[in-house]
């Protein structure tokens, strides 16, 4: 073999050899992509002990109202109201006839995060509480927000954004949204924090937001798995609990930040949500029939009313213009309506092919599905909103 030829045989070797390095990273690239669909973050599916928000609710006034504020005839809080902060600023009225419609007494709620500083802000919503029309060019002021307590938190202030507006003139009204519920982006200074050290604990639950005996294991596990120590333990289908060694370098905010990244398959039970209200249906993927024989039909009756005009023939000397009733009645008795099979085991997409193939809409499905439920071959659990 002339060295020419050795030099070709040679890039061709390490042309196949880049290939078939190519297809096996290819090929792992795939496993570990479908090893990852279907996980998610523990920090997605639980909550730590501790660290949760707060509700605050005060009570408060709106002022600058162009007179779409209360009528103080038919809200008598807001007149009250409105004459104790005018006896705090000095201004006596108490006894006086009170005409204004510029004023309206609101609620305000917001939500403590946690860990928040004092001097930092939070965001508000203001809602009225009596007969005002719109909350439009108001300005709330100064209101106390308490918690569950009853210590103050924090104190709202400010000018009040509505997303939504209302006018009206003498024969139609329009409104757009809610204009009588507005938001102060920011507008309250928190006054007090909560004491709450998440370093100093020595160990912290995390609650499942969709609690699981099997996800609750798979957590502590891979956990466990990936700092090698037993440090995390199911304690039941809704609680984890995570204990910190005490040869861990770092604090309790360090070993969550290092576990909240783990990825986790998570399992649920099978379940069918049914809101009969609004005929909405959701099926988790792990919903399994029987074997179970389905028809679906009705008696349906139509009636068309198509009156006719009859007339005298022209020059006529006797006759009259009379309308004749013409009614098409058609009755279903339901005599194309089929009987579906669906076989033992039969998944979701399975379920809703034949539900469909019968030409059912979702408030037949419901009632199917409550009567598969009734006659133990639905496989899941039906909870209905």
């Amino acid at each position: 073999m002339t060295t020419k030829h050795k030099k070709i045989t040679s890039q061709i070797g390490i042309l196949t050899l880049l290939w078939a390095s190519f297809f096996v990273c290819l090929i792992i690239f795939s496993t570990s992509f479908t090893a990852q669909a279907g996980t998610t973050r523990i920090k997605d599916i639980v909550n730590v002990e501790g660290v949760r928000d707060n509700a605050l609710i005060g009570y408060g006034l709106v002022v600058g109202l162009n007179g779409t504020g209360d009528k103080l005839n038919n809200s008598p809080f807001t007149e009250q109201s409105l004459i104790a902060m005018l006896e705090r600023l000095g201004v006596n009225v108490r006894g006086q006839n009170l005409n204004t419609g510029n004023v309206a007494a609101v609620m305000v709620t917001g939500t403590l995060p946690a860990f928040a500083k004092q001097g930092s802000r939070m965001d508000v919503t203001v809602s009225t509480m009596g007969d005002a029309k719109s909350l439009q060019g108001g300005t709330l002021l100064v209101t106390p927000l308490m918690g569950a307590d009853g210590d103050v938190y924090s104190v709202a202030q400010g000018p009040i954004a509505i997303s939504g507006f209302s006018a009206s003139g003498a024969a139609q009204t329009v409104t757009q949204n809610i204009p009588t519920r507005g938001r102060i982006a920011a507008g309250a200074i928190i006054e007090k924090e909560i004491n709450f050290d998440l370093n100093a604990l020595q160990q912290v639950n995390l609650s499942l937001r969709n609690p699981d005996f099997t996800t609750a294991r798979r957590i502590a596990r891979a956990i466990n798995g990936f700092t090698n120590a037993d440090m995390a333990s199911a304690q039941n289908d809704a609680t984890v609990l995570l204990k910190k060694p005490a040869s861990y370098p770092g604090s309790v905010v360090d070993l969550l930040t290092d576990i909240e990244q783990l990825p986790i398959q998570p399992d649920q039970i099978a379940k069918v949500i049914i809101d009969e209200n609004s005929g909405t249906i959701v099926m988790g993927s792990d919903v399994r029939i029987s074997t179970v024989a389905i028809a679906q039909g009705n008696l349906t009756i139509r009636v068309n009313e198509t009156p006719q005009v009859s007339q005298p023939n022209p020059f006529a000397e006797q006759g009259e213009t009379v309308v004749v009733t013409r009614s098409d009645i058609q009755v279903n008795q339901g005599e194309n309506v089929k009987l579906a099979v669906l076989e033992d085991g039969v998944t979701l997409q399975d379920l809703v092919t034949g539900l469909n193939k019968l030409g059912v809409g979702p408030r037949d499905i419901i009632t199917i599905l409550q009567a598969i439920k009734a006659a133990g071959a639905l496989q899941a659990e039906i909870e209905t909103l």
